[in-house]
């Protein structure tokens, strides 16, 4: 097993509540950090598990189980410029040059803030571009998606959350490898 390290942000239960911490431990939370920070629930897991879906699944039940709503699963799915360095390692003005299409072709356009001096990109499509184009690994690039596919998951309310990462993944996965060939 490896452990996961990622955040659940949910809402749902009042902070000020006697039992408030309690809940999430006897949910099973007991490998978060809790904190209530401008009016969500953030839960820092550090879950171990054989794979990062196993552990966004059973860190979702369990804040289920405690009662509160899920709202999404972090690291942010939408990435700046910079937050696509950090999270690379590779060099902002490297990132920007693979952006403006100076370095290497077909860079993900941006999905979010398009008109504004910083446009967001969708991570899980800048990680596929870049395992493609040997920036990160593999697994760093299906880490990504898993992220993405939580959190559709969670946006559509669906109460089959493993099911629905799981089918996505196994897309992507497909995808990586025709790329890859």
């Amino acid at each position: 097993m490896k452990t996961f390290e990622f955040s659940v942000i949910a809402s749902g239960l009042d902070p000020e509540a006697e039992d408030f911490a309690d809940r999430f431990f006897d949910a099973s939370c007991d490998d978060a950090t809790l904190s209530f920070q401008k009016g969500h629930i953030i839960l820092d897991f550090a879950r171990q598990a054989d794979s990062l879906a196993a552990a966004i699944v059973s860190a979702v039940n369990s804040v289920r189980t405690a009662g509160a709503q899920v709202d999404r699963v972090e690291p942010d799915p939408l990435v700046s410029l910079s937050e696509i360095a950090s999270r690379t390692g590779l060099t902002r003005a490297a990132v920007t040059h693979y952006a403006q299409g100076k370095r290497g072709k077909d860079f993900p356009i941006p999905v979010a803030r398009v008109t504004s001096d910083s446009p967001l990109w969708e991570w899980s499509n800048v990680a596929k571009w870049l395992f493609r184009n040997a920036k990160i690994s593999r697994e760093a690039a299906i880490e990504a998606e898993v992220v993405r596919a939580a959190n559709a998951a969670i946006a559509s309310h669906s109460n089959r959350l493993s099911d629905d990462i799981e089918g996505s993944l196994k897309a992507y996965e497909q995808c990586l490898e025709k790329e890859a060939a």
